[in-house]
């Protein structure tokens, strides 16, 4: 199982190469992608090494010797030796995600998993890699220092024991070696409620029960997605809301942050709009020889140029917001 982002192409490529064409493994492939649109992963490593691969399909099982890659705007699981799709609820923002497949992973194949982290931000398929490490199956990190992005590197890192750390370009060779060991004793189940969230990222058949997906406590938080309350899961660092959404810590972060840079944005522009107007309104006074009004309209213009500035000054802009930038 492997998941990559940022980076995550080259990254992909590297690994593929060094597969060997007689891989008695199943390769299932989650690159971070936008939700629109068509993929041409599935080609690009076909040319790349010398395992077909190909986009999943539902329902298919997994085939050794194959490179099975995720579609667009699509979640991919293992369930019952099969692949699945789904169009649940986005985990840090997106579909597919790379914890969504590691997770489902873990359960339904427990020590036979690898979980394979390349390149890419944030932290998505960390608790992925947890699970798969909980029951007993392997983990393999690209080396920090040769991933184009070193997020999700790093942050797998710090959070679990790898089992190998290598560049991109070995660890298709590593792959294979870890492929032929012997698969040890199986580990826990994971705790129910990873298995609560797998149900949910499935989407199988949506629970009617309206208090379903609350999987803990109240966080105070508001899901970027949909406004809706986060609940804070366990001790997890996770949060997911009540139609499902899931975020890391790291990645509502950043989500907070660029719906602040948003709301900047749009702030910006109202002033911009308002200055226009106000300029308009004191050429007006001038033109009827309301000199006393038309001055009061030029200190709200000052006024407002300066709360535009500062607001540029926030945004790093250095641009006009009327000639359409940002």
């Amino acid at each position: 199982m492997v998941g990559a982002s940022a980076g995550g192409v080259e990254a992909l490529r590297a690994l593929v190469a060094g597969l060997p064409p007689d891989l008695p493994a199943a390769l299932v492939v989650v690159l971070h992608m936008p939700a629109g649109g068509t993929s041409s992963l599935a080609a690009i490593l076909n040319r790349s090494g010398p395992l077909p691969a190909r986009v999943v399909r539902h329902g298919e099982p997994l085939r050794p010797g194959t490179i099975h890659v995720a579609p667009p705007d699509h979640h991919t699981l293992v369930l019952d030796n099969a692949l699945a799709l789904s169009h649940g609820p986005t985990e840090s923002g997106h579909r597919p995600a790379i914890d969504v497949l590691f997770r489902s992973a873990a359960i339904a194949l427990g020590p036979r998993v690898i979980g394979v982290q390349l390149s890419g931000t944030l932290d998505d398929g960390v608790a992925g890699l947890v699970a798969i490490s909980a029951r007993g199956g392997k983990v393999l990190v690209q080396d920090p220092e040769d991933a184009l992005y070193r997020g999700m590197p790093d942050n797998a890192l710090r959070t679990v024991r790898a089992d190998h750390v290598a560049p991109a370009s070995a660890l298709g060779a590593v792959l294979a070696e870890v492929v032929g060991e012997q698969v040890g004793a199986a580990g826990a189940m994971p705790p129910g409620i990873t298995e609560r969230e797998n149900t949910i990222a499935a989407d199988v058949q949506p629970d009617p029960d309206p208090d379903a997906y609350v999987l803990g406590p109240a966080s105070g938080y508001t899901c970027p997605d949909c406004q809706g309350s986060l609940a804070d899961i366990g001790d997890t660092g996770r949060y997911r809301c009540r139609v499902g959404h899931a975020w890391t810590a790291e990645a509502l972060l950043a989500a907070q942050g660029s719906e602040w840079e948003r709301a900047l944005w749009v702030a910006l522009r109202v002033l911009e709009e308002k200055a226009s107007l106000t300029r308009k309104m004191a050429e007006r006074a001038d033109q009827r020889g309301s000199t006393g009004v038309a001055e009061r309209y030029r200190g709200k213009l000052t006024e407002t140029a300066h709360a535009m500035d500062t607001l540029r000054k926030y945004l790093g802009a250095g641009v006009q917001v009327a000639d359409g930038s940002g």
